[in-house]
């Protein structure tokens, strides 16, 4: 196993953009005023000749974006997951689905774990409205091995994407030697025929420790990454409800719109087995320190395992 990297996927995602422009005279990234934050400032410092700071201007920004990518361009937008998806909606419906233009959208600060900047900021609904729109691709990366990978597979992606990216620091569990992204299949990291848990994101390491503590009482638990939410890999979860009976979701997002509702989608339609849906249970954030609130909203290891257990007990 490699060594762990502690790192945030924001940052992740800085990296792995530098590198495909190495190769990619024709990648150009442009920010809303908040490249420190969103990492696209490691870009900018690399390339700065095709850096773009549009100001606190977001659907003036995903219009520019549009625009270059109609001109052959492939543009790369960034901002906090609560601006980009938020205020810039009409822009990326009509000016980037709608035509199908090769537009990356980045979101950052995605989720309660962005911690003290409090509810105006925790952006719990992103991957409900982006899921709304046709031809966009949605990716959720877990770790910082899966960010870089997922990073390059939406650059070689011809069409919208949008990419989740966080706040915290989190412990990469990926060994890059061995792993390997196929943009829309999830990856079933944990083998179990007692209850499947689905989860996406930064919820995924959580939800792998929990799964390997039930592991040592005996409690054989699948665990599945999905990373790529839409298009979902209908295939892994149909498999794994007419294998285990029962599915967890988790994931650091509202229930409403977001994986378990996705989840929910394939199995009523394909595959009817009972689905419970972790995660936060609509309404909005708060300000706080992240691990704490993650922690209060039961989306650590210790929550994760406490509702496997009811859902086993069942």
């Amino acid at each position: 196993m490699a060594q762990t990297v502690t790192k945030a996927t924001r940052e992740s995602f800085g990296e792995a953009l530098c590198e495909a422009a190495h190769d990619n005279p024709d990648i150009v990234v442009l920010d809303a005023d908040l490249a420190a934050a969103t990492k696209t400032s490691i870009f900018a410092k690399a390339y700065p000749d095709r850096f773009y700071d549009c100001g606190i201007a977001e659907g003036n920004m995903i219009g520019v974006a549009a625009g270059l990518a109609a001109a052959g361009k492939l543009p790369v937008a960034a901002s906090f997951a609560m601006f980009a998806t938020g205020r810039a909606f009409e822009q990326i419906r009509n000016s980037v689905a709608y035509p199908e233009l090769n537009v990356k959208i980045a979101g950052s600060h995605a989720g309660i774990s962005t911690g003290e900047d409090g509810a105006t900021h925790q952006c719990l609904e992103d991957i409900g409205i982006m899921r709304t729109l046709p031809n966009m691709v949605i990716l959720n990366p877990a770790d910082h091995w899966e960010m870089k990978a997922a990073t390059k597979a939406a650059l070689q992606h011809r069409g919208p994407v949008y990419i989740r990216l966080g706040r915290l620091a989190v412990d990469s569990f990926n060994d890059p030697e061995t792993y390997s992204f196929e943009l829309g299949k999830g990856i079933t990291l944990h083998e179990g025929d007692d209850i499947t848990v689905i989860a996406t994101g930064l919820c995924v390491l959580e939800a792998k420790k929990a799964v390997e503590q039930l592991e040592k009482q005996g409690r054989h638990v699948r665990l599945i990454n999905i990373h790529t939410i839409k298009p979902i890999d209908r295939d892994i979860i149909v498999k794994a409800a007419r294998e285990t009976g029962r599915i967890i979701t988790v994931e650091e997002h509202n229930v409403i719109g977001g994986l378990g509702d996705a989840v929910c989608e394939v199995t009523s339609e394909l595959c009817p087995v009972p689905v419970r849906r972790v995660g936060v249970y609509d309404r909005f954030g708060y300000s706080g320190p992240a691990k704490e609130l993650l922690e209060i909203f039961g989306l650590t290891e210790s929550g994760i395992r406490k509702v496997i257990e009811e859902e086993l007990e069942k």
